[in-house]
């Protein structure tokens, strides 16, 4: 339910479950996102093509557990603003503190996926006050992801970036045919057999399409591809030298055909702080969607114990 009691089952990004769906403002913006359970705050960040929903068995978990789980739509994705600007790193880690303070809440252990995982790792550096540890899955960090455009191997998994670069028709594309082209990224990123079902995949399908979304999640990827040779990601790249301060958990898919393996191993060279790297096996990209029992407890273990 919504947190003003409403029905929010015909919303796309808006799935109902045991959790309260809430509009918060941050950061200039308005940000949804979804709250169960009481305890020290667990901040979830997902990533590209999903929204909050990837993160529903880790919420439950966390909450049973005795955490206050929140996993919020990023800016440009499900009920957040999607702005027309505002899709680099900086001003996304500015959201996630302001999704904390916003939540009555002075820091949090943050977890992302993918570019959520990206902001995890940023957020530590550019709003170190913030954040207490931070899991990572399936993102390297940044510093390893930009060492990895001289890997060739990496550079043919990332080719679908060089696609996305063209201004909207990669959008088009992404939301023809009822979005027929998410189900097949799913299918291709996971590694899993039985993942995704086919509900998962028509809620991933159905919420790309809330406009303009699929806008917004390319505008991502257009940034880190642009930015690489410009100033402000000269300066970002620079600044991501900064020892991380934090605990970090990082784990990733043994078959993740997006980000290898290789290219994300290595990342604790960043890392000021105790350090745990997992290799999840027999999954691709979305270990916490493809095995969620496994990350669960590979999570609730390191938040117990770091």
């Amino acid at each position: 339910m919504r947190s003003d009691g409403s029905s929010p089952a015909d919303v796309a990004w808006a799935l109902e479950g045991p959790w309260t769906h809430r509009q918060i403002a941050a950061n200039g913006a308005r940000f949804h996102v979804v709250d169960i359970g009481e305890g020290p705050l667990v901040l979830l960040l997902h990533g590209f093509p999903t929204f909050w929903w990837t993160w529903r068995h880790q919420l439950v978990a966390l909450a049973e557990a005795g955490y206050r789980a929140v996993a919020m739509d990023l800016r440009g994705y499900g009920g957040s603003d999607k702005t027309p600007r505002g899709y680099d790193p900086m001003t996304l880690t500015g959201d996630v503190a302001g999704v904390v303070q916003s939540l009555g809440e002075a820091e949090a252990t943050i977890v992302g996926h993918g570019w959520g995982g990206l902001l995890a790792w940023t957020s530590a550096v550019f709003q170190p006050k913030v954040v207490t540890r931070l899991a990572a899955v399936s993102a390297p960090h940044p510093r390893r992801m930009r060492a990895a455009v001289l890997d060739r191997r990496q550079l043919t998994a990332s080719s679908y970036l060089l696609g996305y670069q063209r201004p909207w028709i990669p959008e088009r594309k992404l939301i023809a045919d009822d979005a027929a082209a998410v189900g097949e990224l799913l299918h291709a990123w996971g590694a899993a057999p039985a993942w995704p079902d086919a509900e998962t995949e028509r809620i991933y399908r159905r919420a790309i399409r809330v406009k303009p979304v699929a806008h917004c999640a390319l505008e991502y990827h257009r940034w880190a591809f642009r930015s690489l040779a410009r100033p402000d990601g000269l300066r970002y790249a620079r600044r991501m030298r900064t020892p991380i301060p934090r605990a970090v958990l990082h784990l990733h898919g043994a078959r993740d055909p997006v980000v290898r393996p290789s290219t994300a191993a290595g990342s604790g060279r960043y890392v000021a702080a105790p350090y745990s790297w997992s290799v999840v096996p027999e999954v691709g990209h979305f270990p916490h969607e493809e095995s969620p029992e496994t990350v669960t407890r590979l999570l609730l273990h390191w938040l117990e114990s770091s």
